[in-house]
């Protein structure tokens, strides 16, 4: 409807039912001492009701005390949490912001740890009583139906269940689908007031943002369904997502980021399991921009929190994955997003149904996605254990992916030995070797567990590059991390003997951890081991098909080269392509040549450096031929 049509059925509903249109003296008289008074959540507060409860307090100091202000969220500047007003007002939110956070750690105000999900229950059973709701509402319809817009979540239920509900009407408020509508009829008094609406702005992203955004975008696939987040980071998280398709959104918020995907297309809803064609969240904080999208869309539905939180619903959407922020992430896998220590810092809220609903979902999964360090990176937010009073809100289980700006560790399935190194690799490179000596206090890794600090152990992404085979093979040819040993492990053992006796000479078929360290902890400035792996459907479905490595005589200014190819993937390009790449890294580090050990019999290997365009000169030996190998007349191996 047009606006000057909603004004029309507001004078005719004021003409209709002028008892609801009174004077704030007489509204505000309906609040008794000890009523709890409900405000609405974030964008949709109605700021121009909760002025005038302050100023009706103020002028009547002894109308009434003792009232609880209850509600999630608040974006405005709490003028009830001031000490001022302890006599009539305890504060007391689900949810911990900024503008109140300094209050609770105080004692002066209260916080209620709940799952989001279970407050409507909570208000319709009466375990939370709702006495007053200032609600905050679209222009009416010519039904008498207004639209409480931005806000849905748990304030539907507490419109339904309050005894006294007093509806500002804002022009500003968006007319928003779903569960968002509520009747004049269920309306005690209508406060018409235009102002602009609250609005959320976030930080640009930072370099480290941008850095975590394109780690969560190899994680997130096409036709994937997903939950993501509010402030700077879910935005950079969100940006990088524009080149997927066909994705879906069952969200407790809707952000500006998301109202850009979906302008962009890159979000329509067609591949949901429910809801299928609509993009479900239950409030929204943004910028106008966002709430003029959202009005009158049908493409949007805001539906109330029971609904949209509750894990059984998030459990139904195939592929949903979650994306979540926390503050600090022990290396067993167990983080917090509610407090630091004994600080309160957040709360709960829909972080920990998300997450829940998302591991139960068929082909869900979980992302924590934060920056590898706090306090201006004074602090590393991945810690040995969590600090001492923690509210411990995602458990071991309920965390498939973190994600810094360092990489991703994938945690779903490993023990805590593989997680602890995994999140270790992803640290900040200077927390890390205290991280492995902690961990090695706590037994979560071996007690010989090598470790090389600083620039040289730290793992360079930039050599990560995709081939295609000469067979039209795909692989990724990365370095090995420090938490590769389980991946190679699995491949050295799925080499036949042959193939071992091949690479290594010897008839030792074992390759304990001891020796497995050789491999993954390396100075990467004196060798080099690359891997060439597949991976299947996700990221973390990796798998080794080859592995090339060499390391550097700097006497000669050359390096000893070796390498293996999975025995089903030999003669398919992989060992091609490997000696190609390490050739290159070789020239890029300004190497001179090769020096390589094969035996006679390894006709394949021997055949793979002849025909690369080296300049080879041969030394024969018992069974061995030594090979001396000079880039000067090699012509292909620079390929890009």
């Amino acid at each position: 409807m047009e606006r000057a049509e909603c004004q029309d059925a507001l004078d005719a509903l004021r003409a209709q039912y002028p008892d609801k249109f009174a004077k704030l003296s007489k509204v505000f008289s309906h609040v008794h001492r000890g009523d709890t008074i409900f405000i609405s959540t974030g964008c949709g507060e109605p700021q121009y009701l909760v002025r005038a409860m302050i100023e009706y307090v103020e002028s009547n100091p002894k109308a009434w005390s003792d009232a609880e202000v209850l509600h999630v969220w608040t974006l405005g500047v709490a003028p009830y949490a001031d000490p001022k007003f302890e006599y009539n007002f305890r504060h007391n939110s689900f949810f911990v912001s900024a503008s109140t956070r300094d209050a609770i750690n105080k004692g002066l105000a209260d916080y209620s740890p709940v799952f989001l999900s279970q407050v409507p229950e909570l208000f319709r059973s009466h375990r939370v009583q709702v006495d007053v709701a200032l609600v905050q509402t679209s222009l009416p319809d010519k039904h008498g139906f207004m639209s409480l817009g931005v806000s849905v979540d748990i304030t539907k239920a507490a419109a339904e269940v309050a005894r006294t509900v007093i509806a500002q009407t804002n022009a500003s408020m968006p007319r928003i689908h779903g569960d968002a509508f509520i009747h004049i009829e269920d309306v005690d008094f209508v406060v018409p007031h235009d102002e602009p609406m609250l609005e959320y702005e976030t930080t640009v992203p930072g370099e480290i943002s941008q850095d975590i955004g394109k780690y969560v975008s190899r994680i997130v696939e096409d036709g994937d369904t997903i939950q993501v987040g509010y402030g700077s980071l879910p935005n950079a998280i969100l940006a990088n997502l524009r080149d997927k398709r066909h994705l879906g959104v069952h969200t407790e918020l809707l952000s500006d980021g998301v109202a850009d995907l979906m302008r962009a297309g890159v979000i329509d809803n067609s591949r949901k399991t429910i809801d299928r064609g609509k993009a479900v969240a239950t409030f929204c904080m943004g910028k106008r921009e966002t709430y003029e999208f959202l009005h009158d869309n049908p493409a949007v539905s805001f539906r109330e929190i029971g609904y949209t939180n509750s894990p059984l619903t998030i459990a139904q959407i195939e592929n949903m994955t979650a994306i979540n922020s926390g503050l600090q992430i022990d290396l067993t896998g167990q983080a917090t997003a509610v407090s630091l220590g004994q600080t309160f810092y957040s709360g709960i809220g829909g972080h920990a149904d998300f997450m829940r609903g998302a591991v139960l979902a068929p082909g869900g999964r979980t992302i924590l996605a934060m920056p590898s360090t706090a306090m201006e990176g004074k602090v590393s937010r991945i810690v040995p254990i969590l600090d001492e009073g923690a509210g411990v809100s995602l458990i071991r289980g309920d965390v498939h992916y973190v994600v810094t700006e360092y990489g991703i560790a994938y945690l779903h399935g490993r023990n805590i030995r593989e997680r602890a190194m995994a999140l270790i690799a992803i640290a900040h490179p200077k927390f890390r070797s205290e991280l492995i000596g902690e961990a090695k206090k706590r037994s979560m890794i071996y007690k010989d567990q090598a470790f090389i600090p600083g620039k040289r152990g730290e793992y360079p992404e930039e050599f990560e590059v995709a081939r295609t085979t000469r067979t039209g093979l795909d692989i990724l040819l990365r370095p090995v991390k420090i938490s590769d040993e389980s991946l190679l492990k699995d491949f050295f053992y799925s080499l036949s003997d042959e193939s071992i006796r091949k690479r290594f000479m010897s008839s030792r078929t074992d390759m304990p951890h001891e020796r497995l360290q050789d491999f993954v902890v390396i100075d990467y400035t004196r060798e080099m081991v690359i891997l060439a792996v597949r991976r299947e459907d996700h990221v973390e479905n990796e798998e080794i098909l080859g592995v090339g490595q060499y390391g550097i005589d700097e006497q000669s200014h050359t390096a000893e080269v070796a390498l293996v190819v999975r025995d089903d993937h030999q003669d398919k390009g992989v060992g091609t392509e490997l000696l190609r790449y390490v050739t290159q890294l070789a020239q890029r580090q300004g190497l001179l040549g090769f020096t390589a050990e094969v035996l006679y019999e390894n006709v394949a290997m021997l055949h793979l450096f002849e025909k690369m365009g080296y300049d080879i000169q041969r030394k024969a030996g018992a069974g061995v031929v030594e090979l001396r190998i000079g880039f000067r007349g090699q012509h292909d191996a620079r390929r890009t």
